[in-house]
């Protein structure tokens, strides 16, 4: 059974950084591709970033690129998003999804 799990959300204050992991299960994870994706407040999901099965990083949207940083360690099964200089509106929650397989997704709120 495939699965995914966010964690590493949480309240932080803009200009702060926070790491998200992602740990998946189920399927031989160095093949898959796994997306980051992020839904804000009374919006639709959006993609955010894919990160390939070799590690390259793809599709990476315009307002995170060089704040957001993502990586996969596919020895632990788990990807990574780290945010820096974190903005009021990068409060969302965050998912990662591989194929039709979605994790429960991690709250990251940013306020002073």
């Amino acid at each position: 059974q495939v699965q995914l799990v966010e964690s590493g959300g949480g309240l932080v204050q803009p200009g702060g950084s926070l790491t998200l992991s992602c740990h998946g299960s189920g399927f031989t994870f160095s093949q898959w591709p796994i997306d980051w994706y992020r839904q804000l407040p009374g919006k639709e999901r959006e993609l955010i970033a894919t990160i390939t099965s070799l590690g390259p990083v793809l599709n990476v949207k315009g307002s995170v690129e060089g704040r957001f940083t993502f990586s996969r360690d596919n020895a632990k099964n788990t990807v990574y998003l780290q945010m820096n200089n974190l903005k009021p509106e990068d409060t969302a929650v965050y998912y990662c999804r591989t194929y039709s397989y979605w994790g429960r997704g991690t709250q990251v709120t940013v306020s002073p």
